[in-house]
């Protein structure tokens, strides 16, 4: 790659060779004979598009010949050897292939049909909100769980209520700035991503709209739509741009560019769910009723508000609402214990 690597467009040529390589590798890995067959159509088409590159670049026959796909190409396809192109998509998304949409469940449930236009492939993508309320629900999990283990175990431990109160604060804190931290970096380098692809995307449709259109046709026969049928509705959604890498964006590359996510809302929606579970098992400490063992009000806060947690998850899961409750009373009951009997252990030793 040296030596095409000093011939300008040599980049694009060698991101459409390993491309096609790729969508071979994922073609032989690939069981169903419609989504092997989009995957090979895919490769066809690259190579197509990496032969323009080098009529363009005037790149000479050595350094075609040279060409090597890189090691983070060579390792993605033995991970499709082993594991399959389902539990790689998110990789393979990351590596620029597209048509992974085809895996996405809510577009190829039976029953429905096959979108004639951009506001139906819109409607397949949207539902967010349910997303939001579940993260809200299980940060709260966590604070609830985390903060009431760490001021068990250092109840345990035979601490002071000083103490007890300085745990649970420091715990609230780092647990929900944590939280926060790696939410924002993870949904920020995501977004960036996302955003990446997306402005490749909208490169791509602006210089080849017809090969576009082709990709997207074979992205729709693959889920069952007849070809002639599926290029005649991939051709009307391109002639409106905007709505056509809209539907690209969707389609292609399984993405919702009105929902990429803000980095700065999932941080601080991340800090308030923990910090709202995590201030729970704090409050008898912050009270500190004399007559009462803080530590077990403490636990029995927080068990009364893990059962009810349980139920709401059960709202996801579809499973009995006394059953959810219970579990995640037994399972908070559970890390509580382990915490408070560590704590004492270790209590004992330094005394």
């Amino acid at each position: 790659m040296a030596t095409a690597g000093a011939v300008p467009g040599a980049e694009s040529w060698f991101h459409e060779r390993q491309s096609a390589w790729l969508y071979r590798r994922l073609a032989a890995a690939e069981r169903d004979p419609r989504k092997r067959e989009l995957f090979e159509s895919l490769a066809v088409a690259a190579e197509r598009q990496a032969g323009r590159w080098e009529e363009q670049s005037h790149m000479g026959v050595a350094a075609i010949a040279a060409f090597k796909p890189s090691l983070r190409a060579h390792i993605v396809a033995r991970l499709l050897d082993w594991f399959g192109p389902r539990p790689l998509r998110g990789i393979l998304t990351a590596m620029k292939l597209r048509g992974l949409s085809v895996y996405n469940p809510s577009l190829v449930t039976p029953g429905h049909a096959m979108p004639t236009s951009v506001e139906e492939v819109g409607r397949r993508h949207r539902g967010v909100a349910g997303g939001n309320l579940r993260a809200a629900v299980f940060g709260v999990s966590d604070g609830l769980v985390s903060n009431a283990s760490l001021i068990l175990g250092v109840g345990g431990a035979a601490a002071s209520h000083e103490a007890l109160l300085m745990s649970g604060v420091a715990g609230l804190l780092a647990g929900a700035l944590s939280m926060a931290a790696g939410e924002y970096v993870s949904v920020r380098s995501q977004r960036e991503m996302f955003e990446y692809q997306i402005a490749l995307e909208k490169e791509e449709l602006e210089e080849y709209p017809e090969e576009e259109a082709e990709e997207l046709a074979l992205i729709y026969a693959a889920r069952g739509m007849p070809i002639d049928k599926a290029r005649e509705v991939s051709t009307d959604m391109m002639r409106n741009p905007e709505h056509a890498l809209d539907v690209l964006a969707r389609e292609e590359l399984g993405l919702n560019p009105e929902g990429l996510g803000s980095p700065w809302g999932a941080a601080s929606s991340s800090f308030l769910a923990f910090a709202v579970g995590a201030v729970i098992p704090l409050i008898p400490i912050m009270l500190h009723v004399a007559a009462v063992n803080p530590l077990i009000l403490s636990a029995g806060f927080a068990l009364v508000s893990l059962f009810g947690v349980g139920m709401l998850l059960s709202l996801f899961t579809g499973r009995s609402a006394l059953h959810g409750g219970l579990r995640m009373t037994i399972i908070g009951a559970g890390a509580g214990a382990i915490s408070y009997g560590i704590g004492y252990l270790l209590g004992a030793a330094v005394a």
